[in-house]
């Protein structure tokens, strides 16, 4: 039987293939505050401004393609089987042969209802105002969680993490909560790979550790060898 692998991945997978992020700007987003643009209170300002900030995340996706980071996650389907936790709301994990994607803050191609967040279908095109979801009714949304609402994937997220028998966390500060805190559901024994340019300190983790301070693909690289020694 395969061993259970858990990737922990965020915006710093993504960023080596163009994906913006918005931390390493000082918490602006291409010139927005975060809660402008990331908040149920910033839609309900200014909808339009939101609309346009998704549909040009959205429009970018199509421009980028998958790093070596993604395609090597993928790969290791073959020896492990392998559960990608992701904070990303991009598609790139899937696009590189990822078969087993929770994505904890919703996803870029797909939409769901202003009143009922689990009214969400599929969508490649733009949003914009008076577009309706077509069994609702009401006004379509990116289908994405913004800072201050429940994060619905986390509980299965938890349960998936208690699981592993492998965690590898790449590219993300674990300073968002709670995908933060999902580190801490990992069994005392399993050992944690954490691949990050500049690695933040992980208080009271009580599982063996190994810290990689590079970019994600180089990371990988260096992870993957080291798996060998758990087939």
């Amino acid at each position: 039987m395969k061993k259970k692998l858990v990737v922990l991945s965020g915006a710093g997978v993504s960023a080596e293939s163009g994906v913006a992020t918005f931390r390493d700007a000082g918490g602006l987003w291409e010139g927005h505050d975060i809660m402008e643009v990331a908040s149920p209170e910033g839609f309900r300002k200014n909808p339009a401004l939101v609309l346009d900030f998704y549909n040009k995340r959205r429009r970018q996706l199509f421009e980028v393609e998958p790093n070596n980071a993604h395609k090597i996650v993928a790969g290791l389907e073959t020896d492990f089987d392998v559960t990608v936790i992701t904070q990303n709301v991009d598609d790139l994990h899937e696009r590189s042969g990822s078969t087993n994607v929770l994505h904890l803050h919703g996803e870029l191609l797909k939409a769901r209802c202003t009143t009922n967040e689990s009214a969400v279908i599929d969508w490649e095109e733009d949003i914009m105002q008076g577009m309706m979801h077509p069994e609702t009714g009401k006004q379509l949304r990116p289908h994405i969680v913004w800072f201050g609402e429940a994060v619905p994937a986390i509980m299965p997220a938890m349960d998936i993490v208690a699981m592993a028998d492998i965690v590898i966390v790449n590219g993300t500060s674990l300073q968002v909560y709670p995908a933060a805190g999902l580190i801490d559901y990992a069994k005392p024994e399993t050992p944690v790979f954490y691949i990050d340019p500049k690695p933040a300190h992980i208080p009271n983790l009580r599982n063996p550790l190994e810290v990689l301070p590079m970019t994600g693909s180089e990371g990988m690289e260096v992870v993957k060898k080291k798996l060998k020694s758990y087939l």
